[in-house]
């Protein structure tokens, strides 16, 4: 059987899930695949990360500045892992750090990005284990935690551009290779890169994009190149670290040609396995654009747009040479097929109706 949770908004983000869905379908069937209901009471799980060994999973509650830790206990069932932990104002994503010792929460809200630890058996830690870390940072002379602000939160970000009409918007984070971080922040433009220290998280350097583009999601290459889906411009940038370990834009492409900006704006950046091709939600349009990767990564090239089957697609990934798309304002999820060889979109094979759907992760 096919089997994800299904992370979407409740009554608090103007939404009607229940908590963490199940969706499922039996394997082959694809238009089997429907919505089989709750199996959390969470409010608000907009975003799902899975523990890289544990079967254990975290929620970004969006509507209640927490994320929150769940541990499968049967076939399709999670439960409460220990209590909520806070993060920040609309906690909109978790990333969970490839060793499993922490995740990196990035909020909407305030701009913040938050580093929280996790234990052997996958739970959040305290907020009292996090200022025992920062208090050993202290007395080593490294970096600590803003002032007001939940243990391991990284330092505020200010615009490149000195606007201050302007919000910091955390808004993902990636691992990258080498260990150190990625983040994006959409309000100031910014992808921020992180080095992890013994008291959270130090900044090792910006890469400032053009003002107004809107950093908001990142794929991480084979290649070790890092893509940027941009929610304002419709553009993709991709990022490259030279020699020294410094990171900077190596191109930028238009998502789609026929992409309107003010009228478009891209949600998920997804990858097929292989890396060979991106594929990007406009939300507006409600259609999905198809990229190609070229040369060794560096470069990309627009190569379809399609219908997504959906009204603002939120969310989407490549899941057995299909696109799974999430429909957060037309309550329903769709499934693409897609040409192999050119992986363009071929038409939407299935839809079924989903509460208020924001995010998927495959149940391992």
């Amino acid at each position: 059987m096919t089997r994800f949770w299904l992370g979407g908004y409740g009554p608090a983000m103007e939404g009607i899930a229940d908590g963490i869905g199940l969706l499922a379908g039996d394997e082959g069937a694809e238009t089997s695949l429907s919505y089989r209901g709750a199996v959390t009471s969470t409010p608000s799980p907009s975003w799902l990360a899975q523990h890289p060994t544990l079967d254990v999973v975290y929620a970004a509650l969006e509507g209640d500045a927490a994320v929150q830790a769940f541990a499968r206990s049967g076939e399709s069932a999670l439960t409460p892992l220990g209590e909520p932990v806070e993060a920040g104002q609309y906690v909109c994503h978790v990333a969970v750090a490839p060793n499993g010792s922490s995740l990196i929460a990035s909020c909407y809200g305030d701009g913040r990005v938050v580093r929280i630890g996790l234990d052997a058996a996958g739970r959040l830690i305290p907020d009292a284990a996090n200022k025992a870390a920062e208090l050993r940072a202290a007395l080593l002379g490294e970096p600590a935690a803003e002032t007001g602000a939940p243990a391991g939160t990284a330092a505020a970000a200010s615009d490149p551009y000195g606007d201050e009409g302007r919000e910091s918007h955390a808004h993902a984070a990636a691992f990258l290779p080498d260990g150190r971080i990625a983040t994006t922040d959409l309000g100031f433009d910014l992808v921020r890169i992180w080095r992890q220290t013994a008291g959270g998280l130090a900044l090792d350097h910006e890469v400032v994009l053009p003002k107004g583009t809107g950093p908001r999601h990142m794929v991480v290459h084979p290649s070790g190149h890092l893509h940027v889906v941009t929610e304002y411009s419709c553009e993709v940038f991709t990022l490259a670290a030279g020699p020294d370990g410094t990171w900077a834009v190596v191109s930028s492409v238009l998502s789609s040609p026929i992409a309107e900006i003010g009228v478009d704006f891209p949600a998920e950046l997804a990858r097929t396995r292989d890396g060979q091709f991106l594929y990007t939600a406009l939300r507006g349009s409600n259609t999905i654009a198809a990229l190609r990767v070229r040369g060794a990564g560096e470069a990309l090239e627009s190569i379809a747009l399609a219908d997504s089957g959906v009204d603002w697609p939120r969310h989407h990934l490549v899941h057995q040479g299909k696109l799974l798309v999430a429909g957060q304002r037309s309550d329903t999820i769709s499934l693409i097929d897609l040409d192999e060889r050119t992986g363009a979109p071929l038409g939407i094979r299935h839809r079924a109706p989903a509460p208020t759907p924001t995010h998927f992760l495959p149940v391992r």
